[in-house]
């Protein structure tokens, strides 16, 4: 790694610490000016003075709000300092960060949100890698094709597909693929990647993903579709492609060499964005067909104002989104050399 780009990653991780301190702070207000109790929404109805006493004094909802939001900035901090038994000096040391505890369950939040991260990553990437061949070859072929009614055929799919909600989409796959026609594809309306069977305990049930991957992967497969039709199309009316064609490199070569790195840089970009969504959490998706990620966990949490696990989906997700966006602007120099690094 040169100079330059390590002075590159450098500035970027920098505004990368800046911009989760900034969103950190802003849920951490939102949820200290609204009026829900946490406690009392923990113990529910059945619940008396002394005990809502007792749940706020341990989940330290009765210290002040700066002195809490201290406390969390500390948990995520990876550095601490200790004062070791004979010395007087406090002696810094590295550690986990920590999202704490929940307050439903008191269980880490790191560990709730990495179970509820493997759900989500596996449905984003299925549906991510449907979305980028398909989407490639059918935007490739609508570009060379001298069918008008393939052409056609192939952008008005891409245009309804970035025209269906998600949520409606998502209830008329389960309905038709996992209700109407089970007894003929074999899927269920709901389900996830690992069920609990009576007699067999936790098992796999890969056919679980294929109905949720298709729905997610639709909006950003019509997407890729016109970027990669537009882009092919302006990279093959370009002088070094006919020089190339007029040289006799074969066909394939002239399209792995010449048209697909060339063409791809909005593509990348539409799909980093797509994915960083899609690993935030597919809300709708993930509820209508029962899949356990990130976009339940938060809807979960929300709903008996469980501000860890909040803070915690919140704070991963913007993580998610700035490594993404790193990644993206240097895969766009690995694709194109003209395009330079700048810190």
């Amino acid at each position: 790694m040169n100079t330059r780009t390590l002075r590159w990653l450098l500035g970027r991780l920098f505004n990368a610490v800046l911009v989760l301190w900034g969103l950190v702070s802003l849920i951490f207000l939102l949820f200290y000016v609204l009026p829900a109790d946490s406690a009392q929404m923990t113990l529910g109805q059945r619940s008396d003075p002394e005990t809502l006493r007792e749940i706020r004094s341990e989940l330290g909802l009765d210290l002040p709000w700066g002195q809490r939001y201290l406390h969390f900035l500390k948990g995520l901090s990876p550095l601490d300092v200790v004062l070791t038994e004979g010395s007087k000096v406090p002696i810094p040391v590295f550690k986990a960060p920590s999202l704490g505890r929940s307050y439903q369950n008191r269980r880490e939040v790191v560990g709730m949100v990495g179970e509820a991260f493997l759900g989500t990553l596996v449905l984003a990437f299925a549906a991510m890698f449907l979305a980028t061949v398909l989407g490639i070859a059918l935007g490739s072929w609508a570009a060379v094709t001298a069918s008008r009614g393939v052409r056609a055929t192939i952008m008005g799919f891409a245009m309804s597909g970035v025209a269906a909600p998600s949520f409606v989409v998502a209830l008329l796959m389960a309905y038709v693929f996992g209700y109407l026609l089970a007894p003929w594809t074999g899927l269920s309306m709901t389900g996830s990647l690992q069920q609990l069977d009576a007699l067999n305990g936790w098992v796999w049930v890969p056919k679980n993903l294929l109905l949720p991957a298709l729905t997610l992967g639709i909006r950003p497969l019509s997407v890729v579709v016109q970027l990669t039709k537009d882009s092919v199309s302006d990279v093959l009316a370009q002088d070094y492609v006919r020089t190339a064609r007029a040289k006799g490199l074969h066909p394939f070569r002239v399209w792995w060499k010449h048209v697909w790195p060339n063409a791809l840089n909005p593509v990348v970009t539409a799909l980093s964005g797509w994915l960083s969504s899609m690993l935030a959490g597919a809300v709708f998706v993930e509820y209508v067909f029962g899949w356990q990620g990130m976009g339940k966990l938060t809807v979960d949490a929300l709903m008996v104002f469980d501000l860890p696990v909040v803070m915690g989906v919140v704070l991963w997700s913007g993580l998610l989104f700035v490594l993404m966006n790193i990644l993206v602007d240097w895969l766009y120099t690995v694709l194109d050399p003209r395009v330079q690094l700048e810190a």
